[in-house]
C-alpha cells in the first residue's frame, strides 16, 4: 500500500505557531500592495487585520463556495485590479479565496476548470498571489491545490484543481481556534480526524504522509474528545496541526469512501462539510473493515486500535463509540441535515465517479455505499 516513490507539494511557506497570525499583513505586503480581503460573513471578526492590510476590496463569504459565489469574488477582485488574495476564515472561505485568485486571470469560463461536471482543464495562467490564514481547525484547505465548488445546477461539489492552486503562505495561529463553538468545534474536527485517517488507509499512501498520519490520528482524536469536555489551549494546538497534516496528507495520497460520499451529500443538503464526513466515518470504516485483506486490513486495525484507546473501549467496539460519542455530542444524522431518504441510492451513484472513491482502501458496490448512507441516516 505504501509507495516507496513519492512527489510531495504543498505550499510555498508554512507557518506555525500561536502569535503567528501577527505576520500576514507583512507577508501579504510583499507581494503586492492592492490586497483582497476575503473573510467570514461577520467581518468584523477580521478588522483587525484589515486595518494593518488597508485592502482595496473586501469579500465576505457566507456559506460554502458556489459557482456564483466564485464568479462575484472573481468580479469583485478584476474590479479593484487586486494582486494578492487573502483568505482568512473557515474553509469555506480559503476555499473560496483560493478559487478566487485561481480564476482571476483564467482566459476560459470556470466550468472548463470543474472536474466531473466541467472539462477539468488545468488554469491557463498562474493564480494571483495567495495566503491562507484558517480560523478552524478542520480541512486543511490552507495546503492543498484543490478549491470545493458548489454547482446548484447538477447538485453536486466539484472540484477546482490546480498545482498552482497552492498558497504562497499557509499560516496557522491556534489562537485564532480559541472559543471555538462546540458543535464547530465537533465538526471541524471529526473533518481533521478523518483527513488523516483516509490518507493513510487509501491506495496512494507513501511514506511521508504515512509519518504525517500515525502521530496526527491518536493525537486528533484525543485533542477531540479534550475539547467537548473543557477549552484548553493545547488541545487547540494540537488539533490545529492535525488538521495541517491532513491537509498535507490528503494532498499528497488521497482520500476515501467518505469524501467519495460527502462530495454528492452536500450538492444535495446545505450541510457543513465537516458534520456530513463525522457523520460518515463510522459505517466507511465499518465497511471497509470488513473487505480489506493484508495490509489495508492491518491498517484499518490500526486506526480502530487508536480509537478505542480515545474512547476506552474494545476494538471491536471502537466504530460504534466513536458515532456513539459524536452523537452524543450533537453531530446530527444525515436525515437531520436535511437529505432526502430518496436521494441515497442517486448519491451511491454520483460518489462512484469521485476521484476520492478511487482512494478507498476497497472496491465498494453501489449496495455498500446505500447501506453506509443508511448507517449514517
Amino acid at each position: 500500500m505504501t509507495e516507496n516513490k513519492l512527489v510531495f507539494l504543498t505550499a510555498s511557506e508554512i507557518r506555525f505557531g500561536r502569535g503567528k497570525a501577527c505576520e500576514v499583513a507583512v507577508a501579504a505586503k510583499a507581494f503586492g500592495a492592492r490586497v483582497m480581503l476575503v473573510n467570514g460573513l461577520t467581518a468584523a471578526r477580521s478588522n483587525w487585520l484589515a486595518d494593518q492590510l488597508t485592502p482595496v476590496a473586501r469579500f465576505s463569504v457566507g456559506h460554502e463556495p458556489d459557482i456564483a459565489m466564485i464568479e462575484a469574488g472573481v468580479a469583485a477582485a478584476r474590479a479593484a485590479k487586486a494582486q494578492v488574495i487573502v483568505a482568512m476564515g473557515g474553509g469555506a472561505v480559503i476555499d473560496a479565496g483560493k478559487a478566487i485568485a485561481a480564476l482571476v486571470p483564467a482566459r476560459l469560463p470556470m466550468m472548463d476548470h470543474l472536474e466531473v461536471v466541467g472539462r477539468g482543464l488545468p488554469l491557463g495562467a498562474d493564480p494571483l498571489h495567495f495566503i491562507a490564514v484558517p480560523t478552524t481547525a478542520g480541512t486543511g484547505a490552507e495546503v492543498t491545490k484543490n478549491a470545493v465548488i458548489g454547482v446548484p445546477s447538477a447538485r453536486r461539489k466539484v472540484s477546482l484543481r490546480d498545482n498552482r492552486m497552492l498558497p504562497d503562505v499557509a499560516i496557522i495561529d491556534p489562537a485564532l481556534t480559541d472559543g471555538t463553538p462546540k458543535p464547530v468545534t465537533l465538526a471541524s474536527g471529526l473533518d481533521a480526524v478523518t483527513q488523516v485517517i483516509e490518507p493513510y488507509v487509501c491506495t496512494k499512501a507513501n511514506r511521508l504522509t504515512d509519518a504525517l498520519c500515525r502521530d496526527a490520528i491518536p493525537l486528533g482524536l484525543a485533542a477531540l474528545v479534550r475539547l467537548m469536555e473543557t477549552e484548553d489551549t493545547a488541545a487547540r494546538d494540537d488539533l490545529a496541526w492535525v488538521s495541517l497534516c491532513g491537509g498535507l496528507a490528503l494532498a499528497n495520497a488521497g482520500l476515501g469512501a467518505v469524501h467519495g460520499l460527502a462530495g454528492p451529500i452536500g450538492g444535495a443538503a446545505s450541510a457543513p462539510h465537516g458534520a456530513v464526513c463525522g457523520a460518515l466515518l463510522p459505517p466507511v470504516l465499518a465497511a471497509n473493515a470488513k473487505l480489506a485483506t493484508d495490509v489495508a486490513a492491518a491498517r484499518i486495525t490500526e486506526v480502530q486500535n487508536w480509537i478505542s484507546q480515545a474512547f476506552g473501549v474494545e476494538t471491536e467496539q471502537a466504530t460504534t463509540a466513536l458515532q456513539n460519542w459524536s452523537q452524543h455530542h450533537g453531530l446530527p444524522r444525515l436525515s437531520q441535515m436535511g437529505l432526502q431518504e430518496d436521494e441515497l441510492q442517486s448519491i451511491a451513484q454520483a460518489s462512484l465517479e469521485s476521484s476520492s472513491m478511487r482512494g478507498n482502501p476497497v472496491a465498494l458496490t453501489e449496495r455498500a455505499l446505500i447501506d453506509i448512507l443508511y448507517a449514517a441516516y
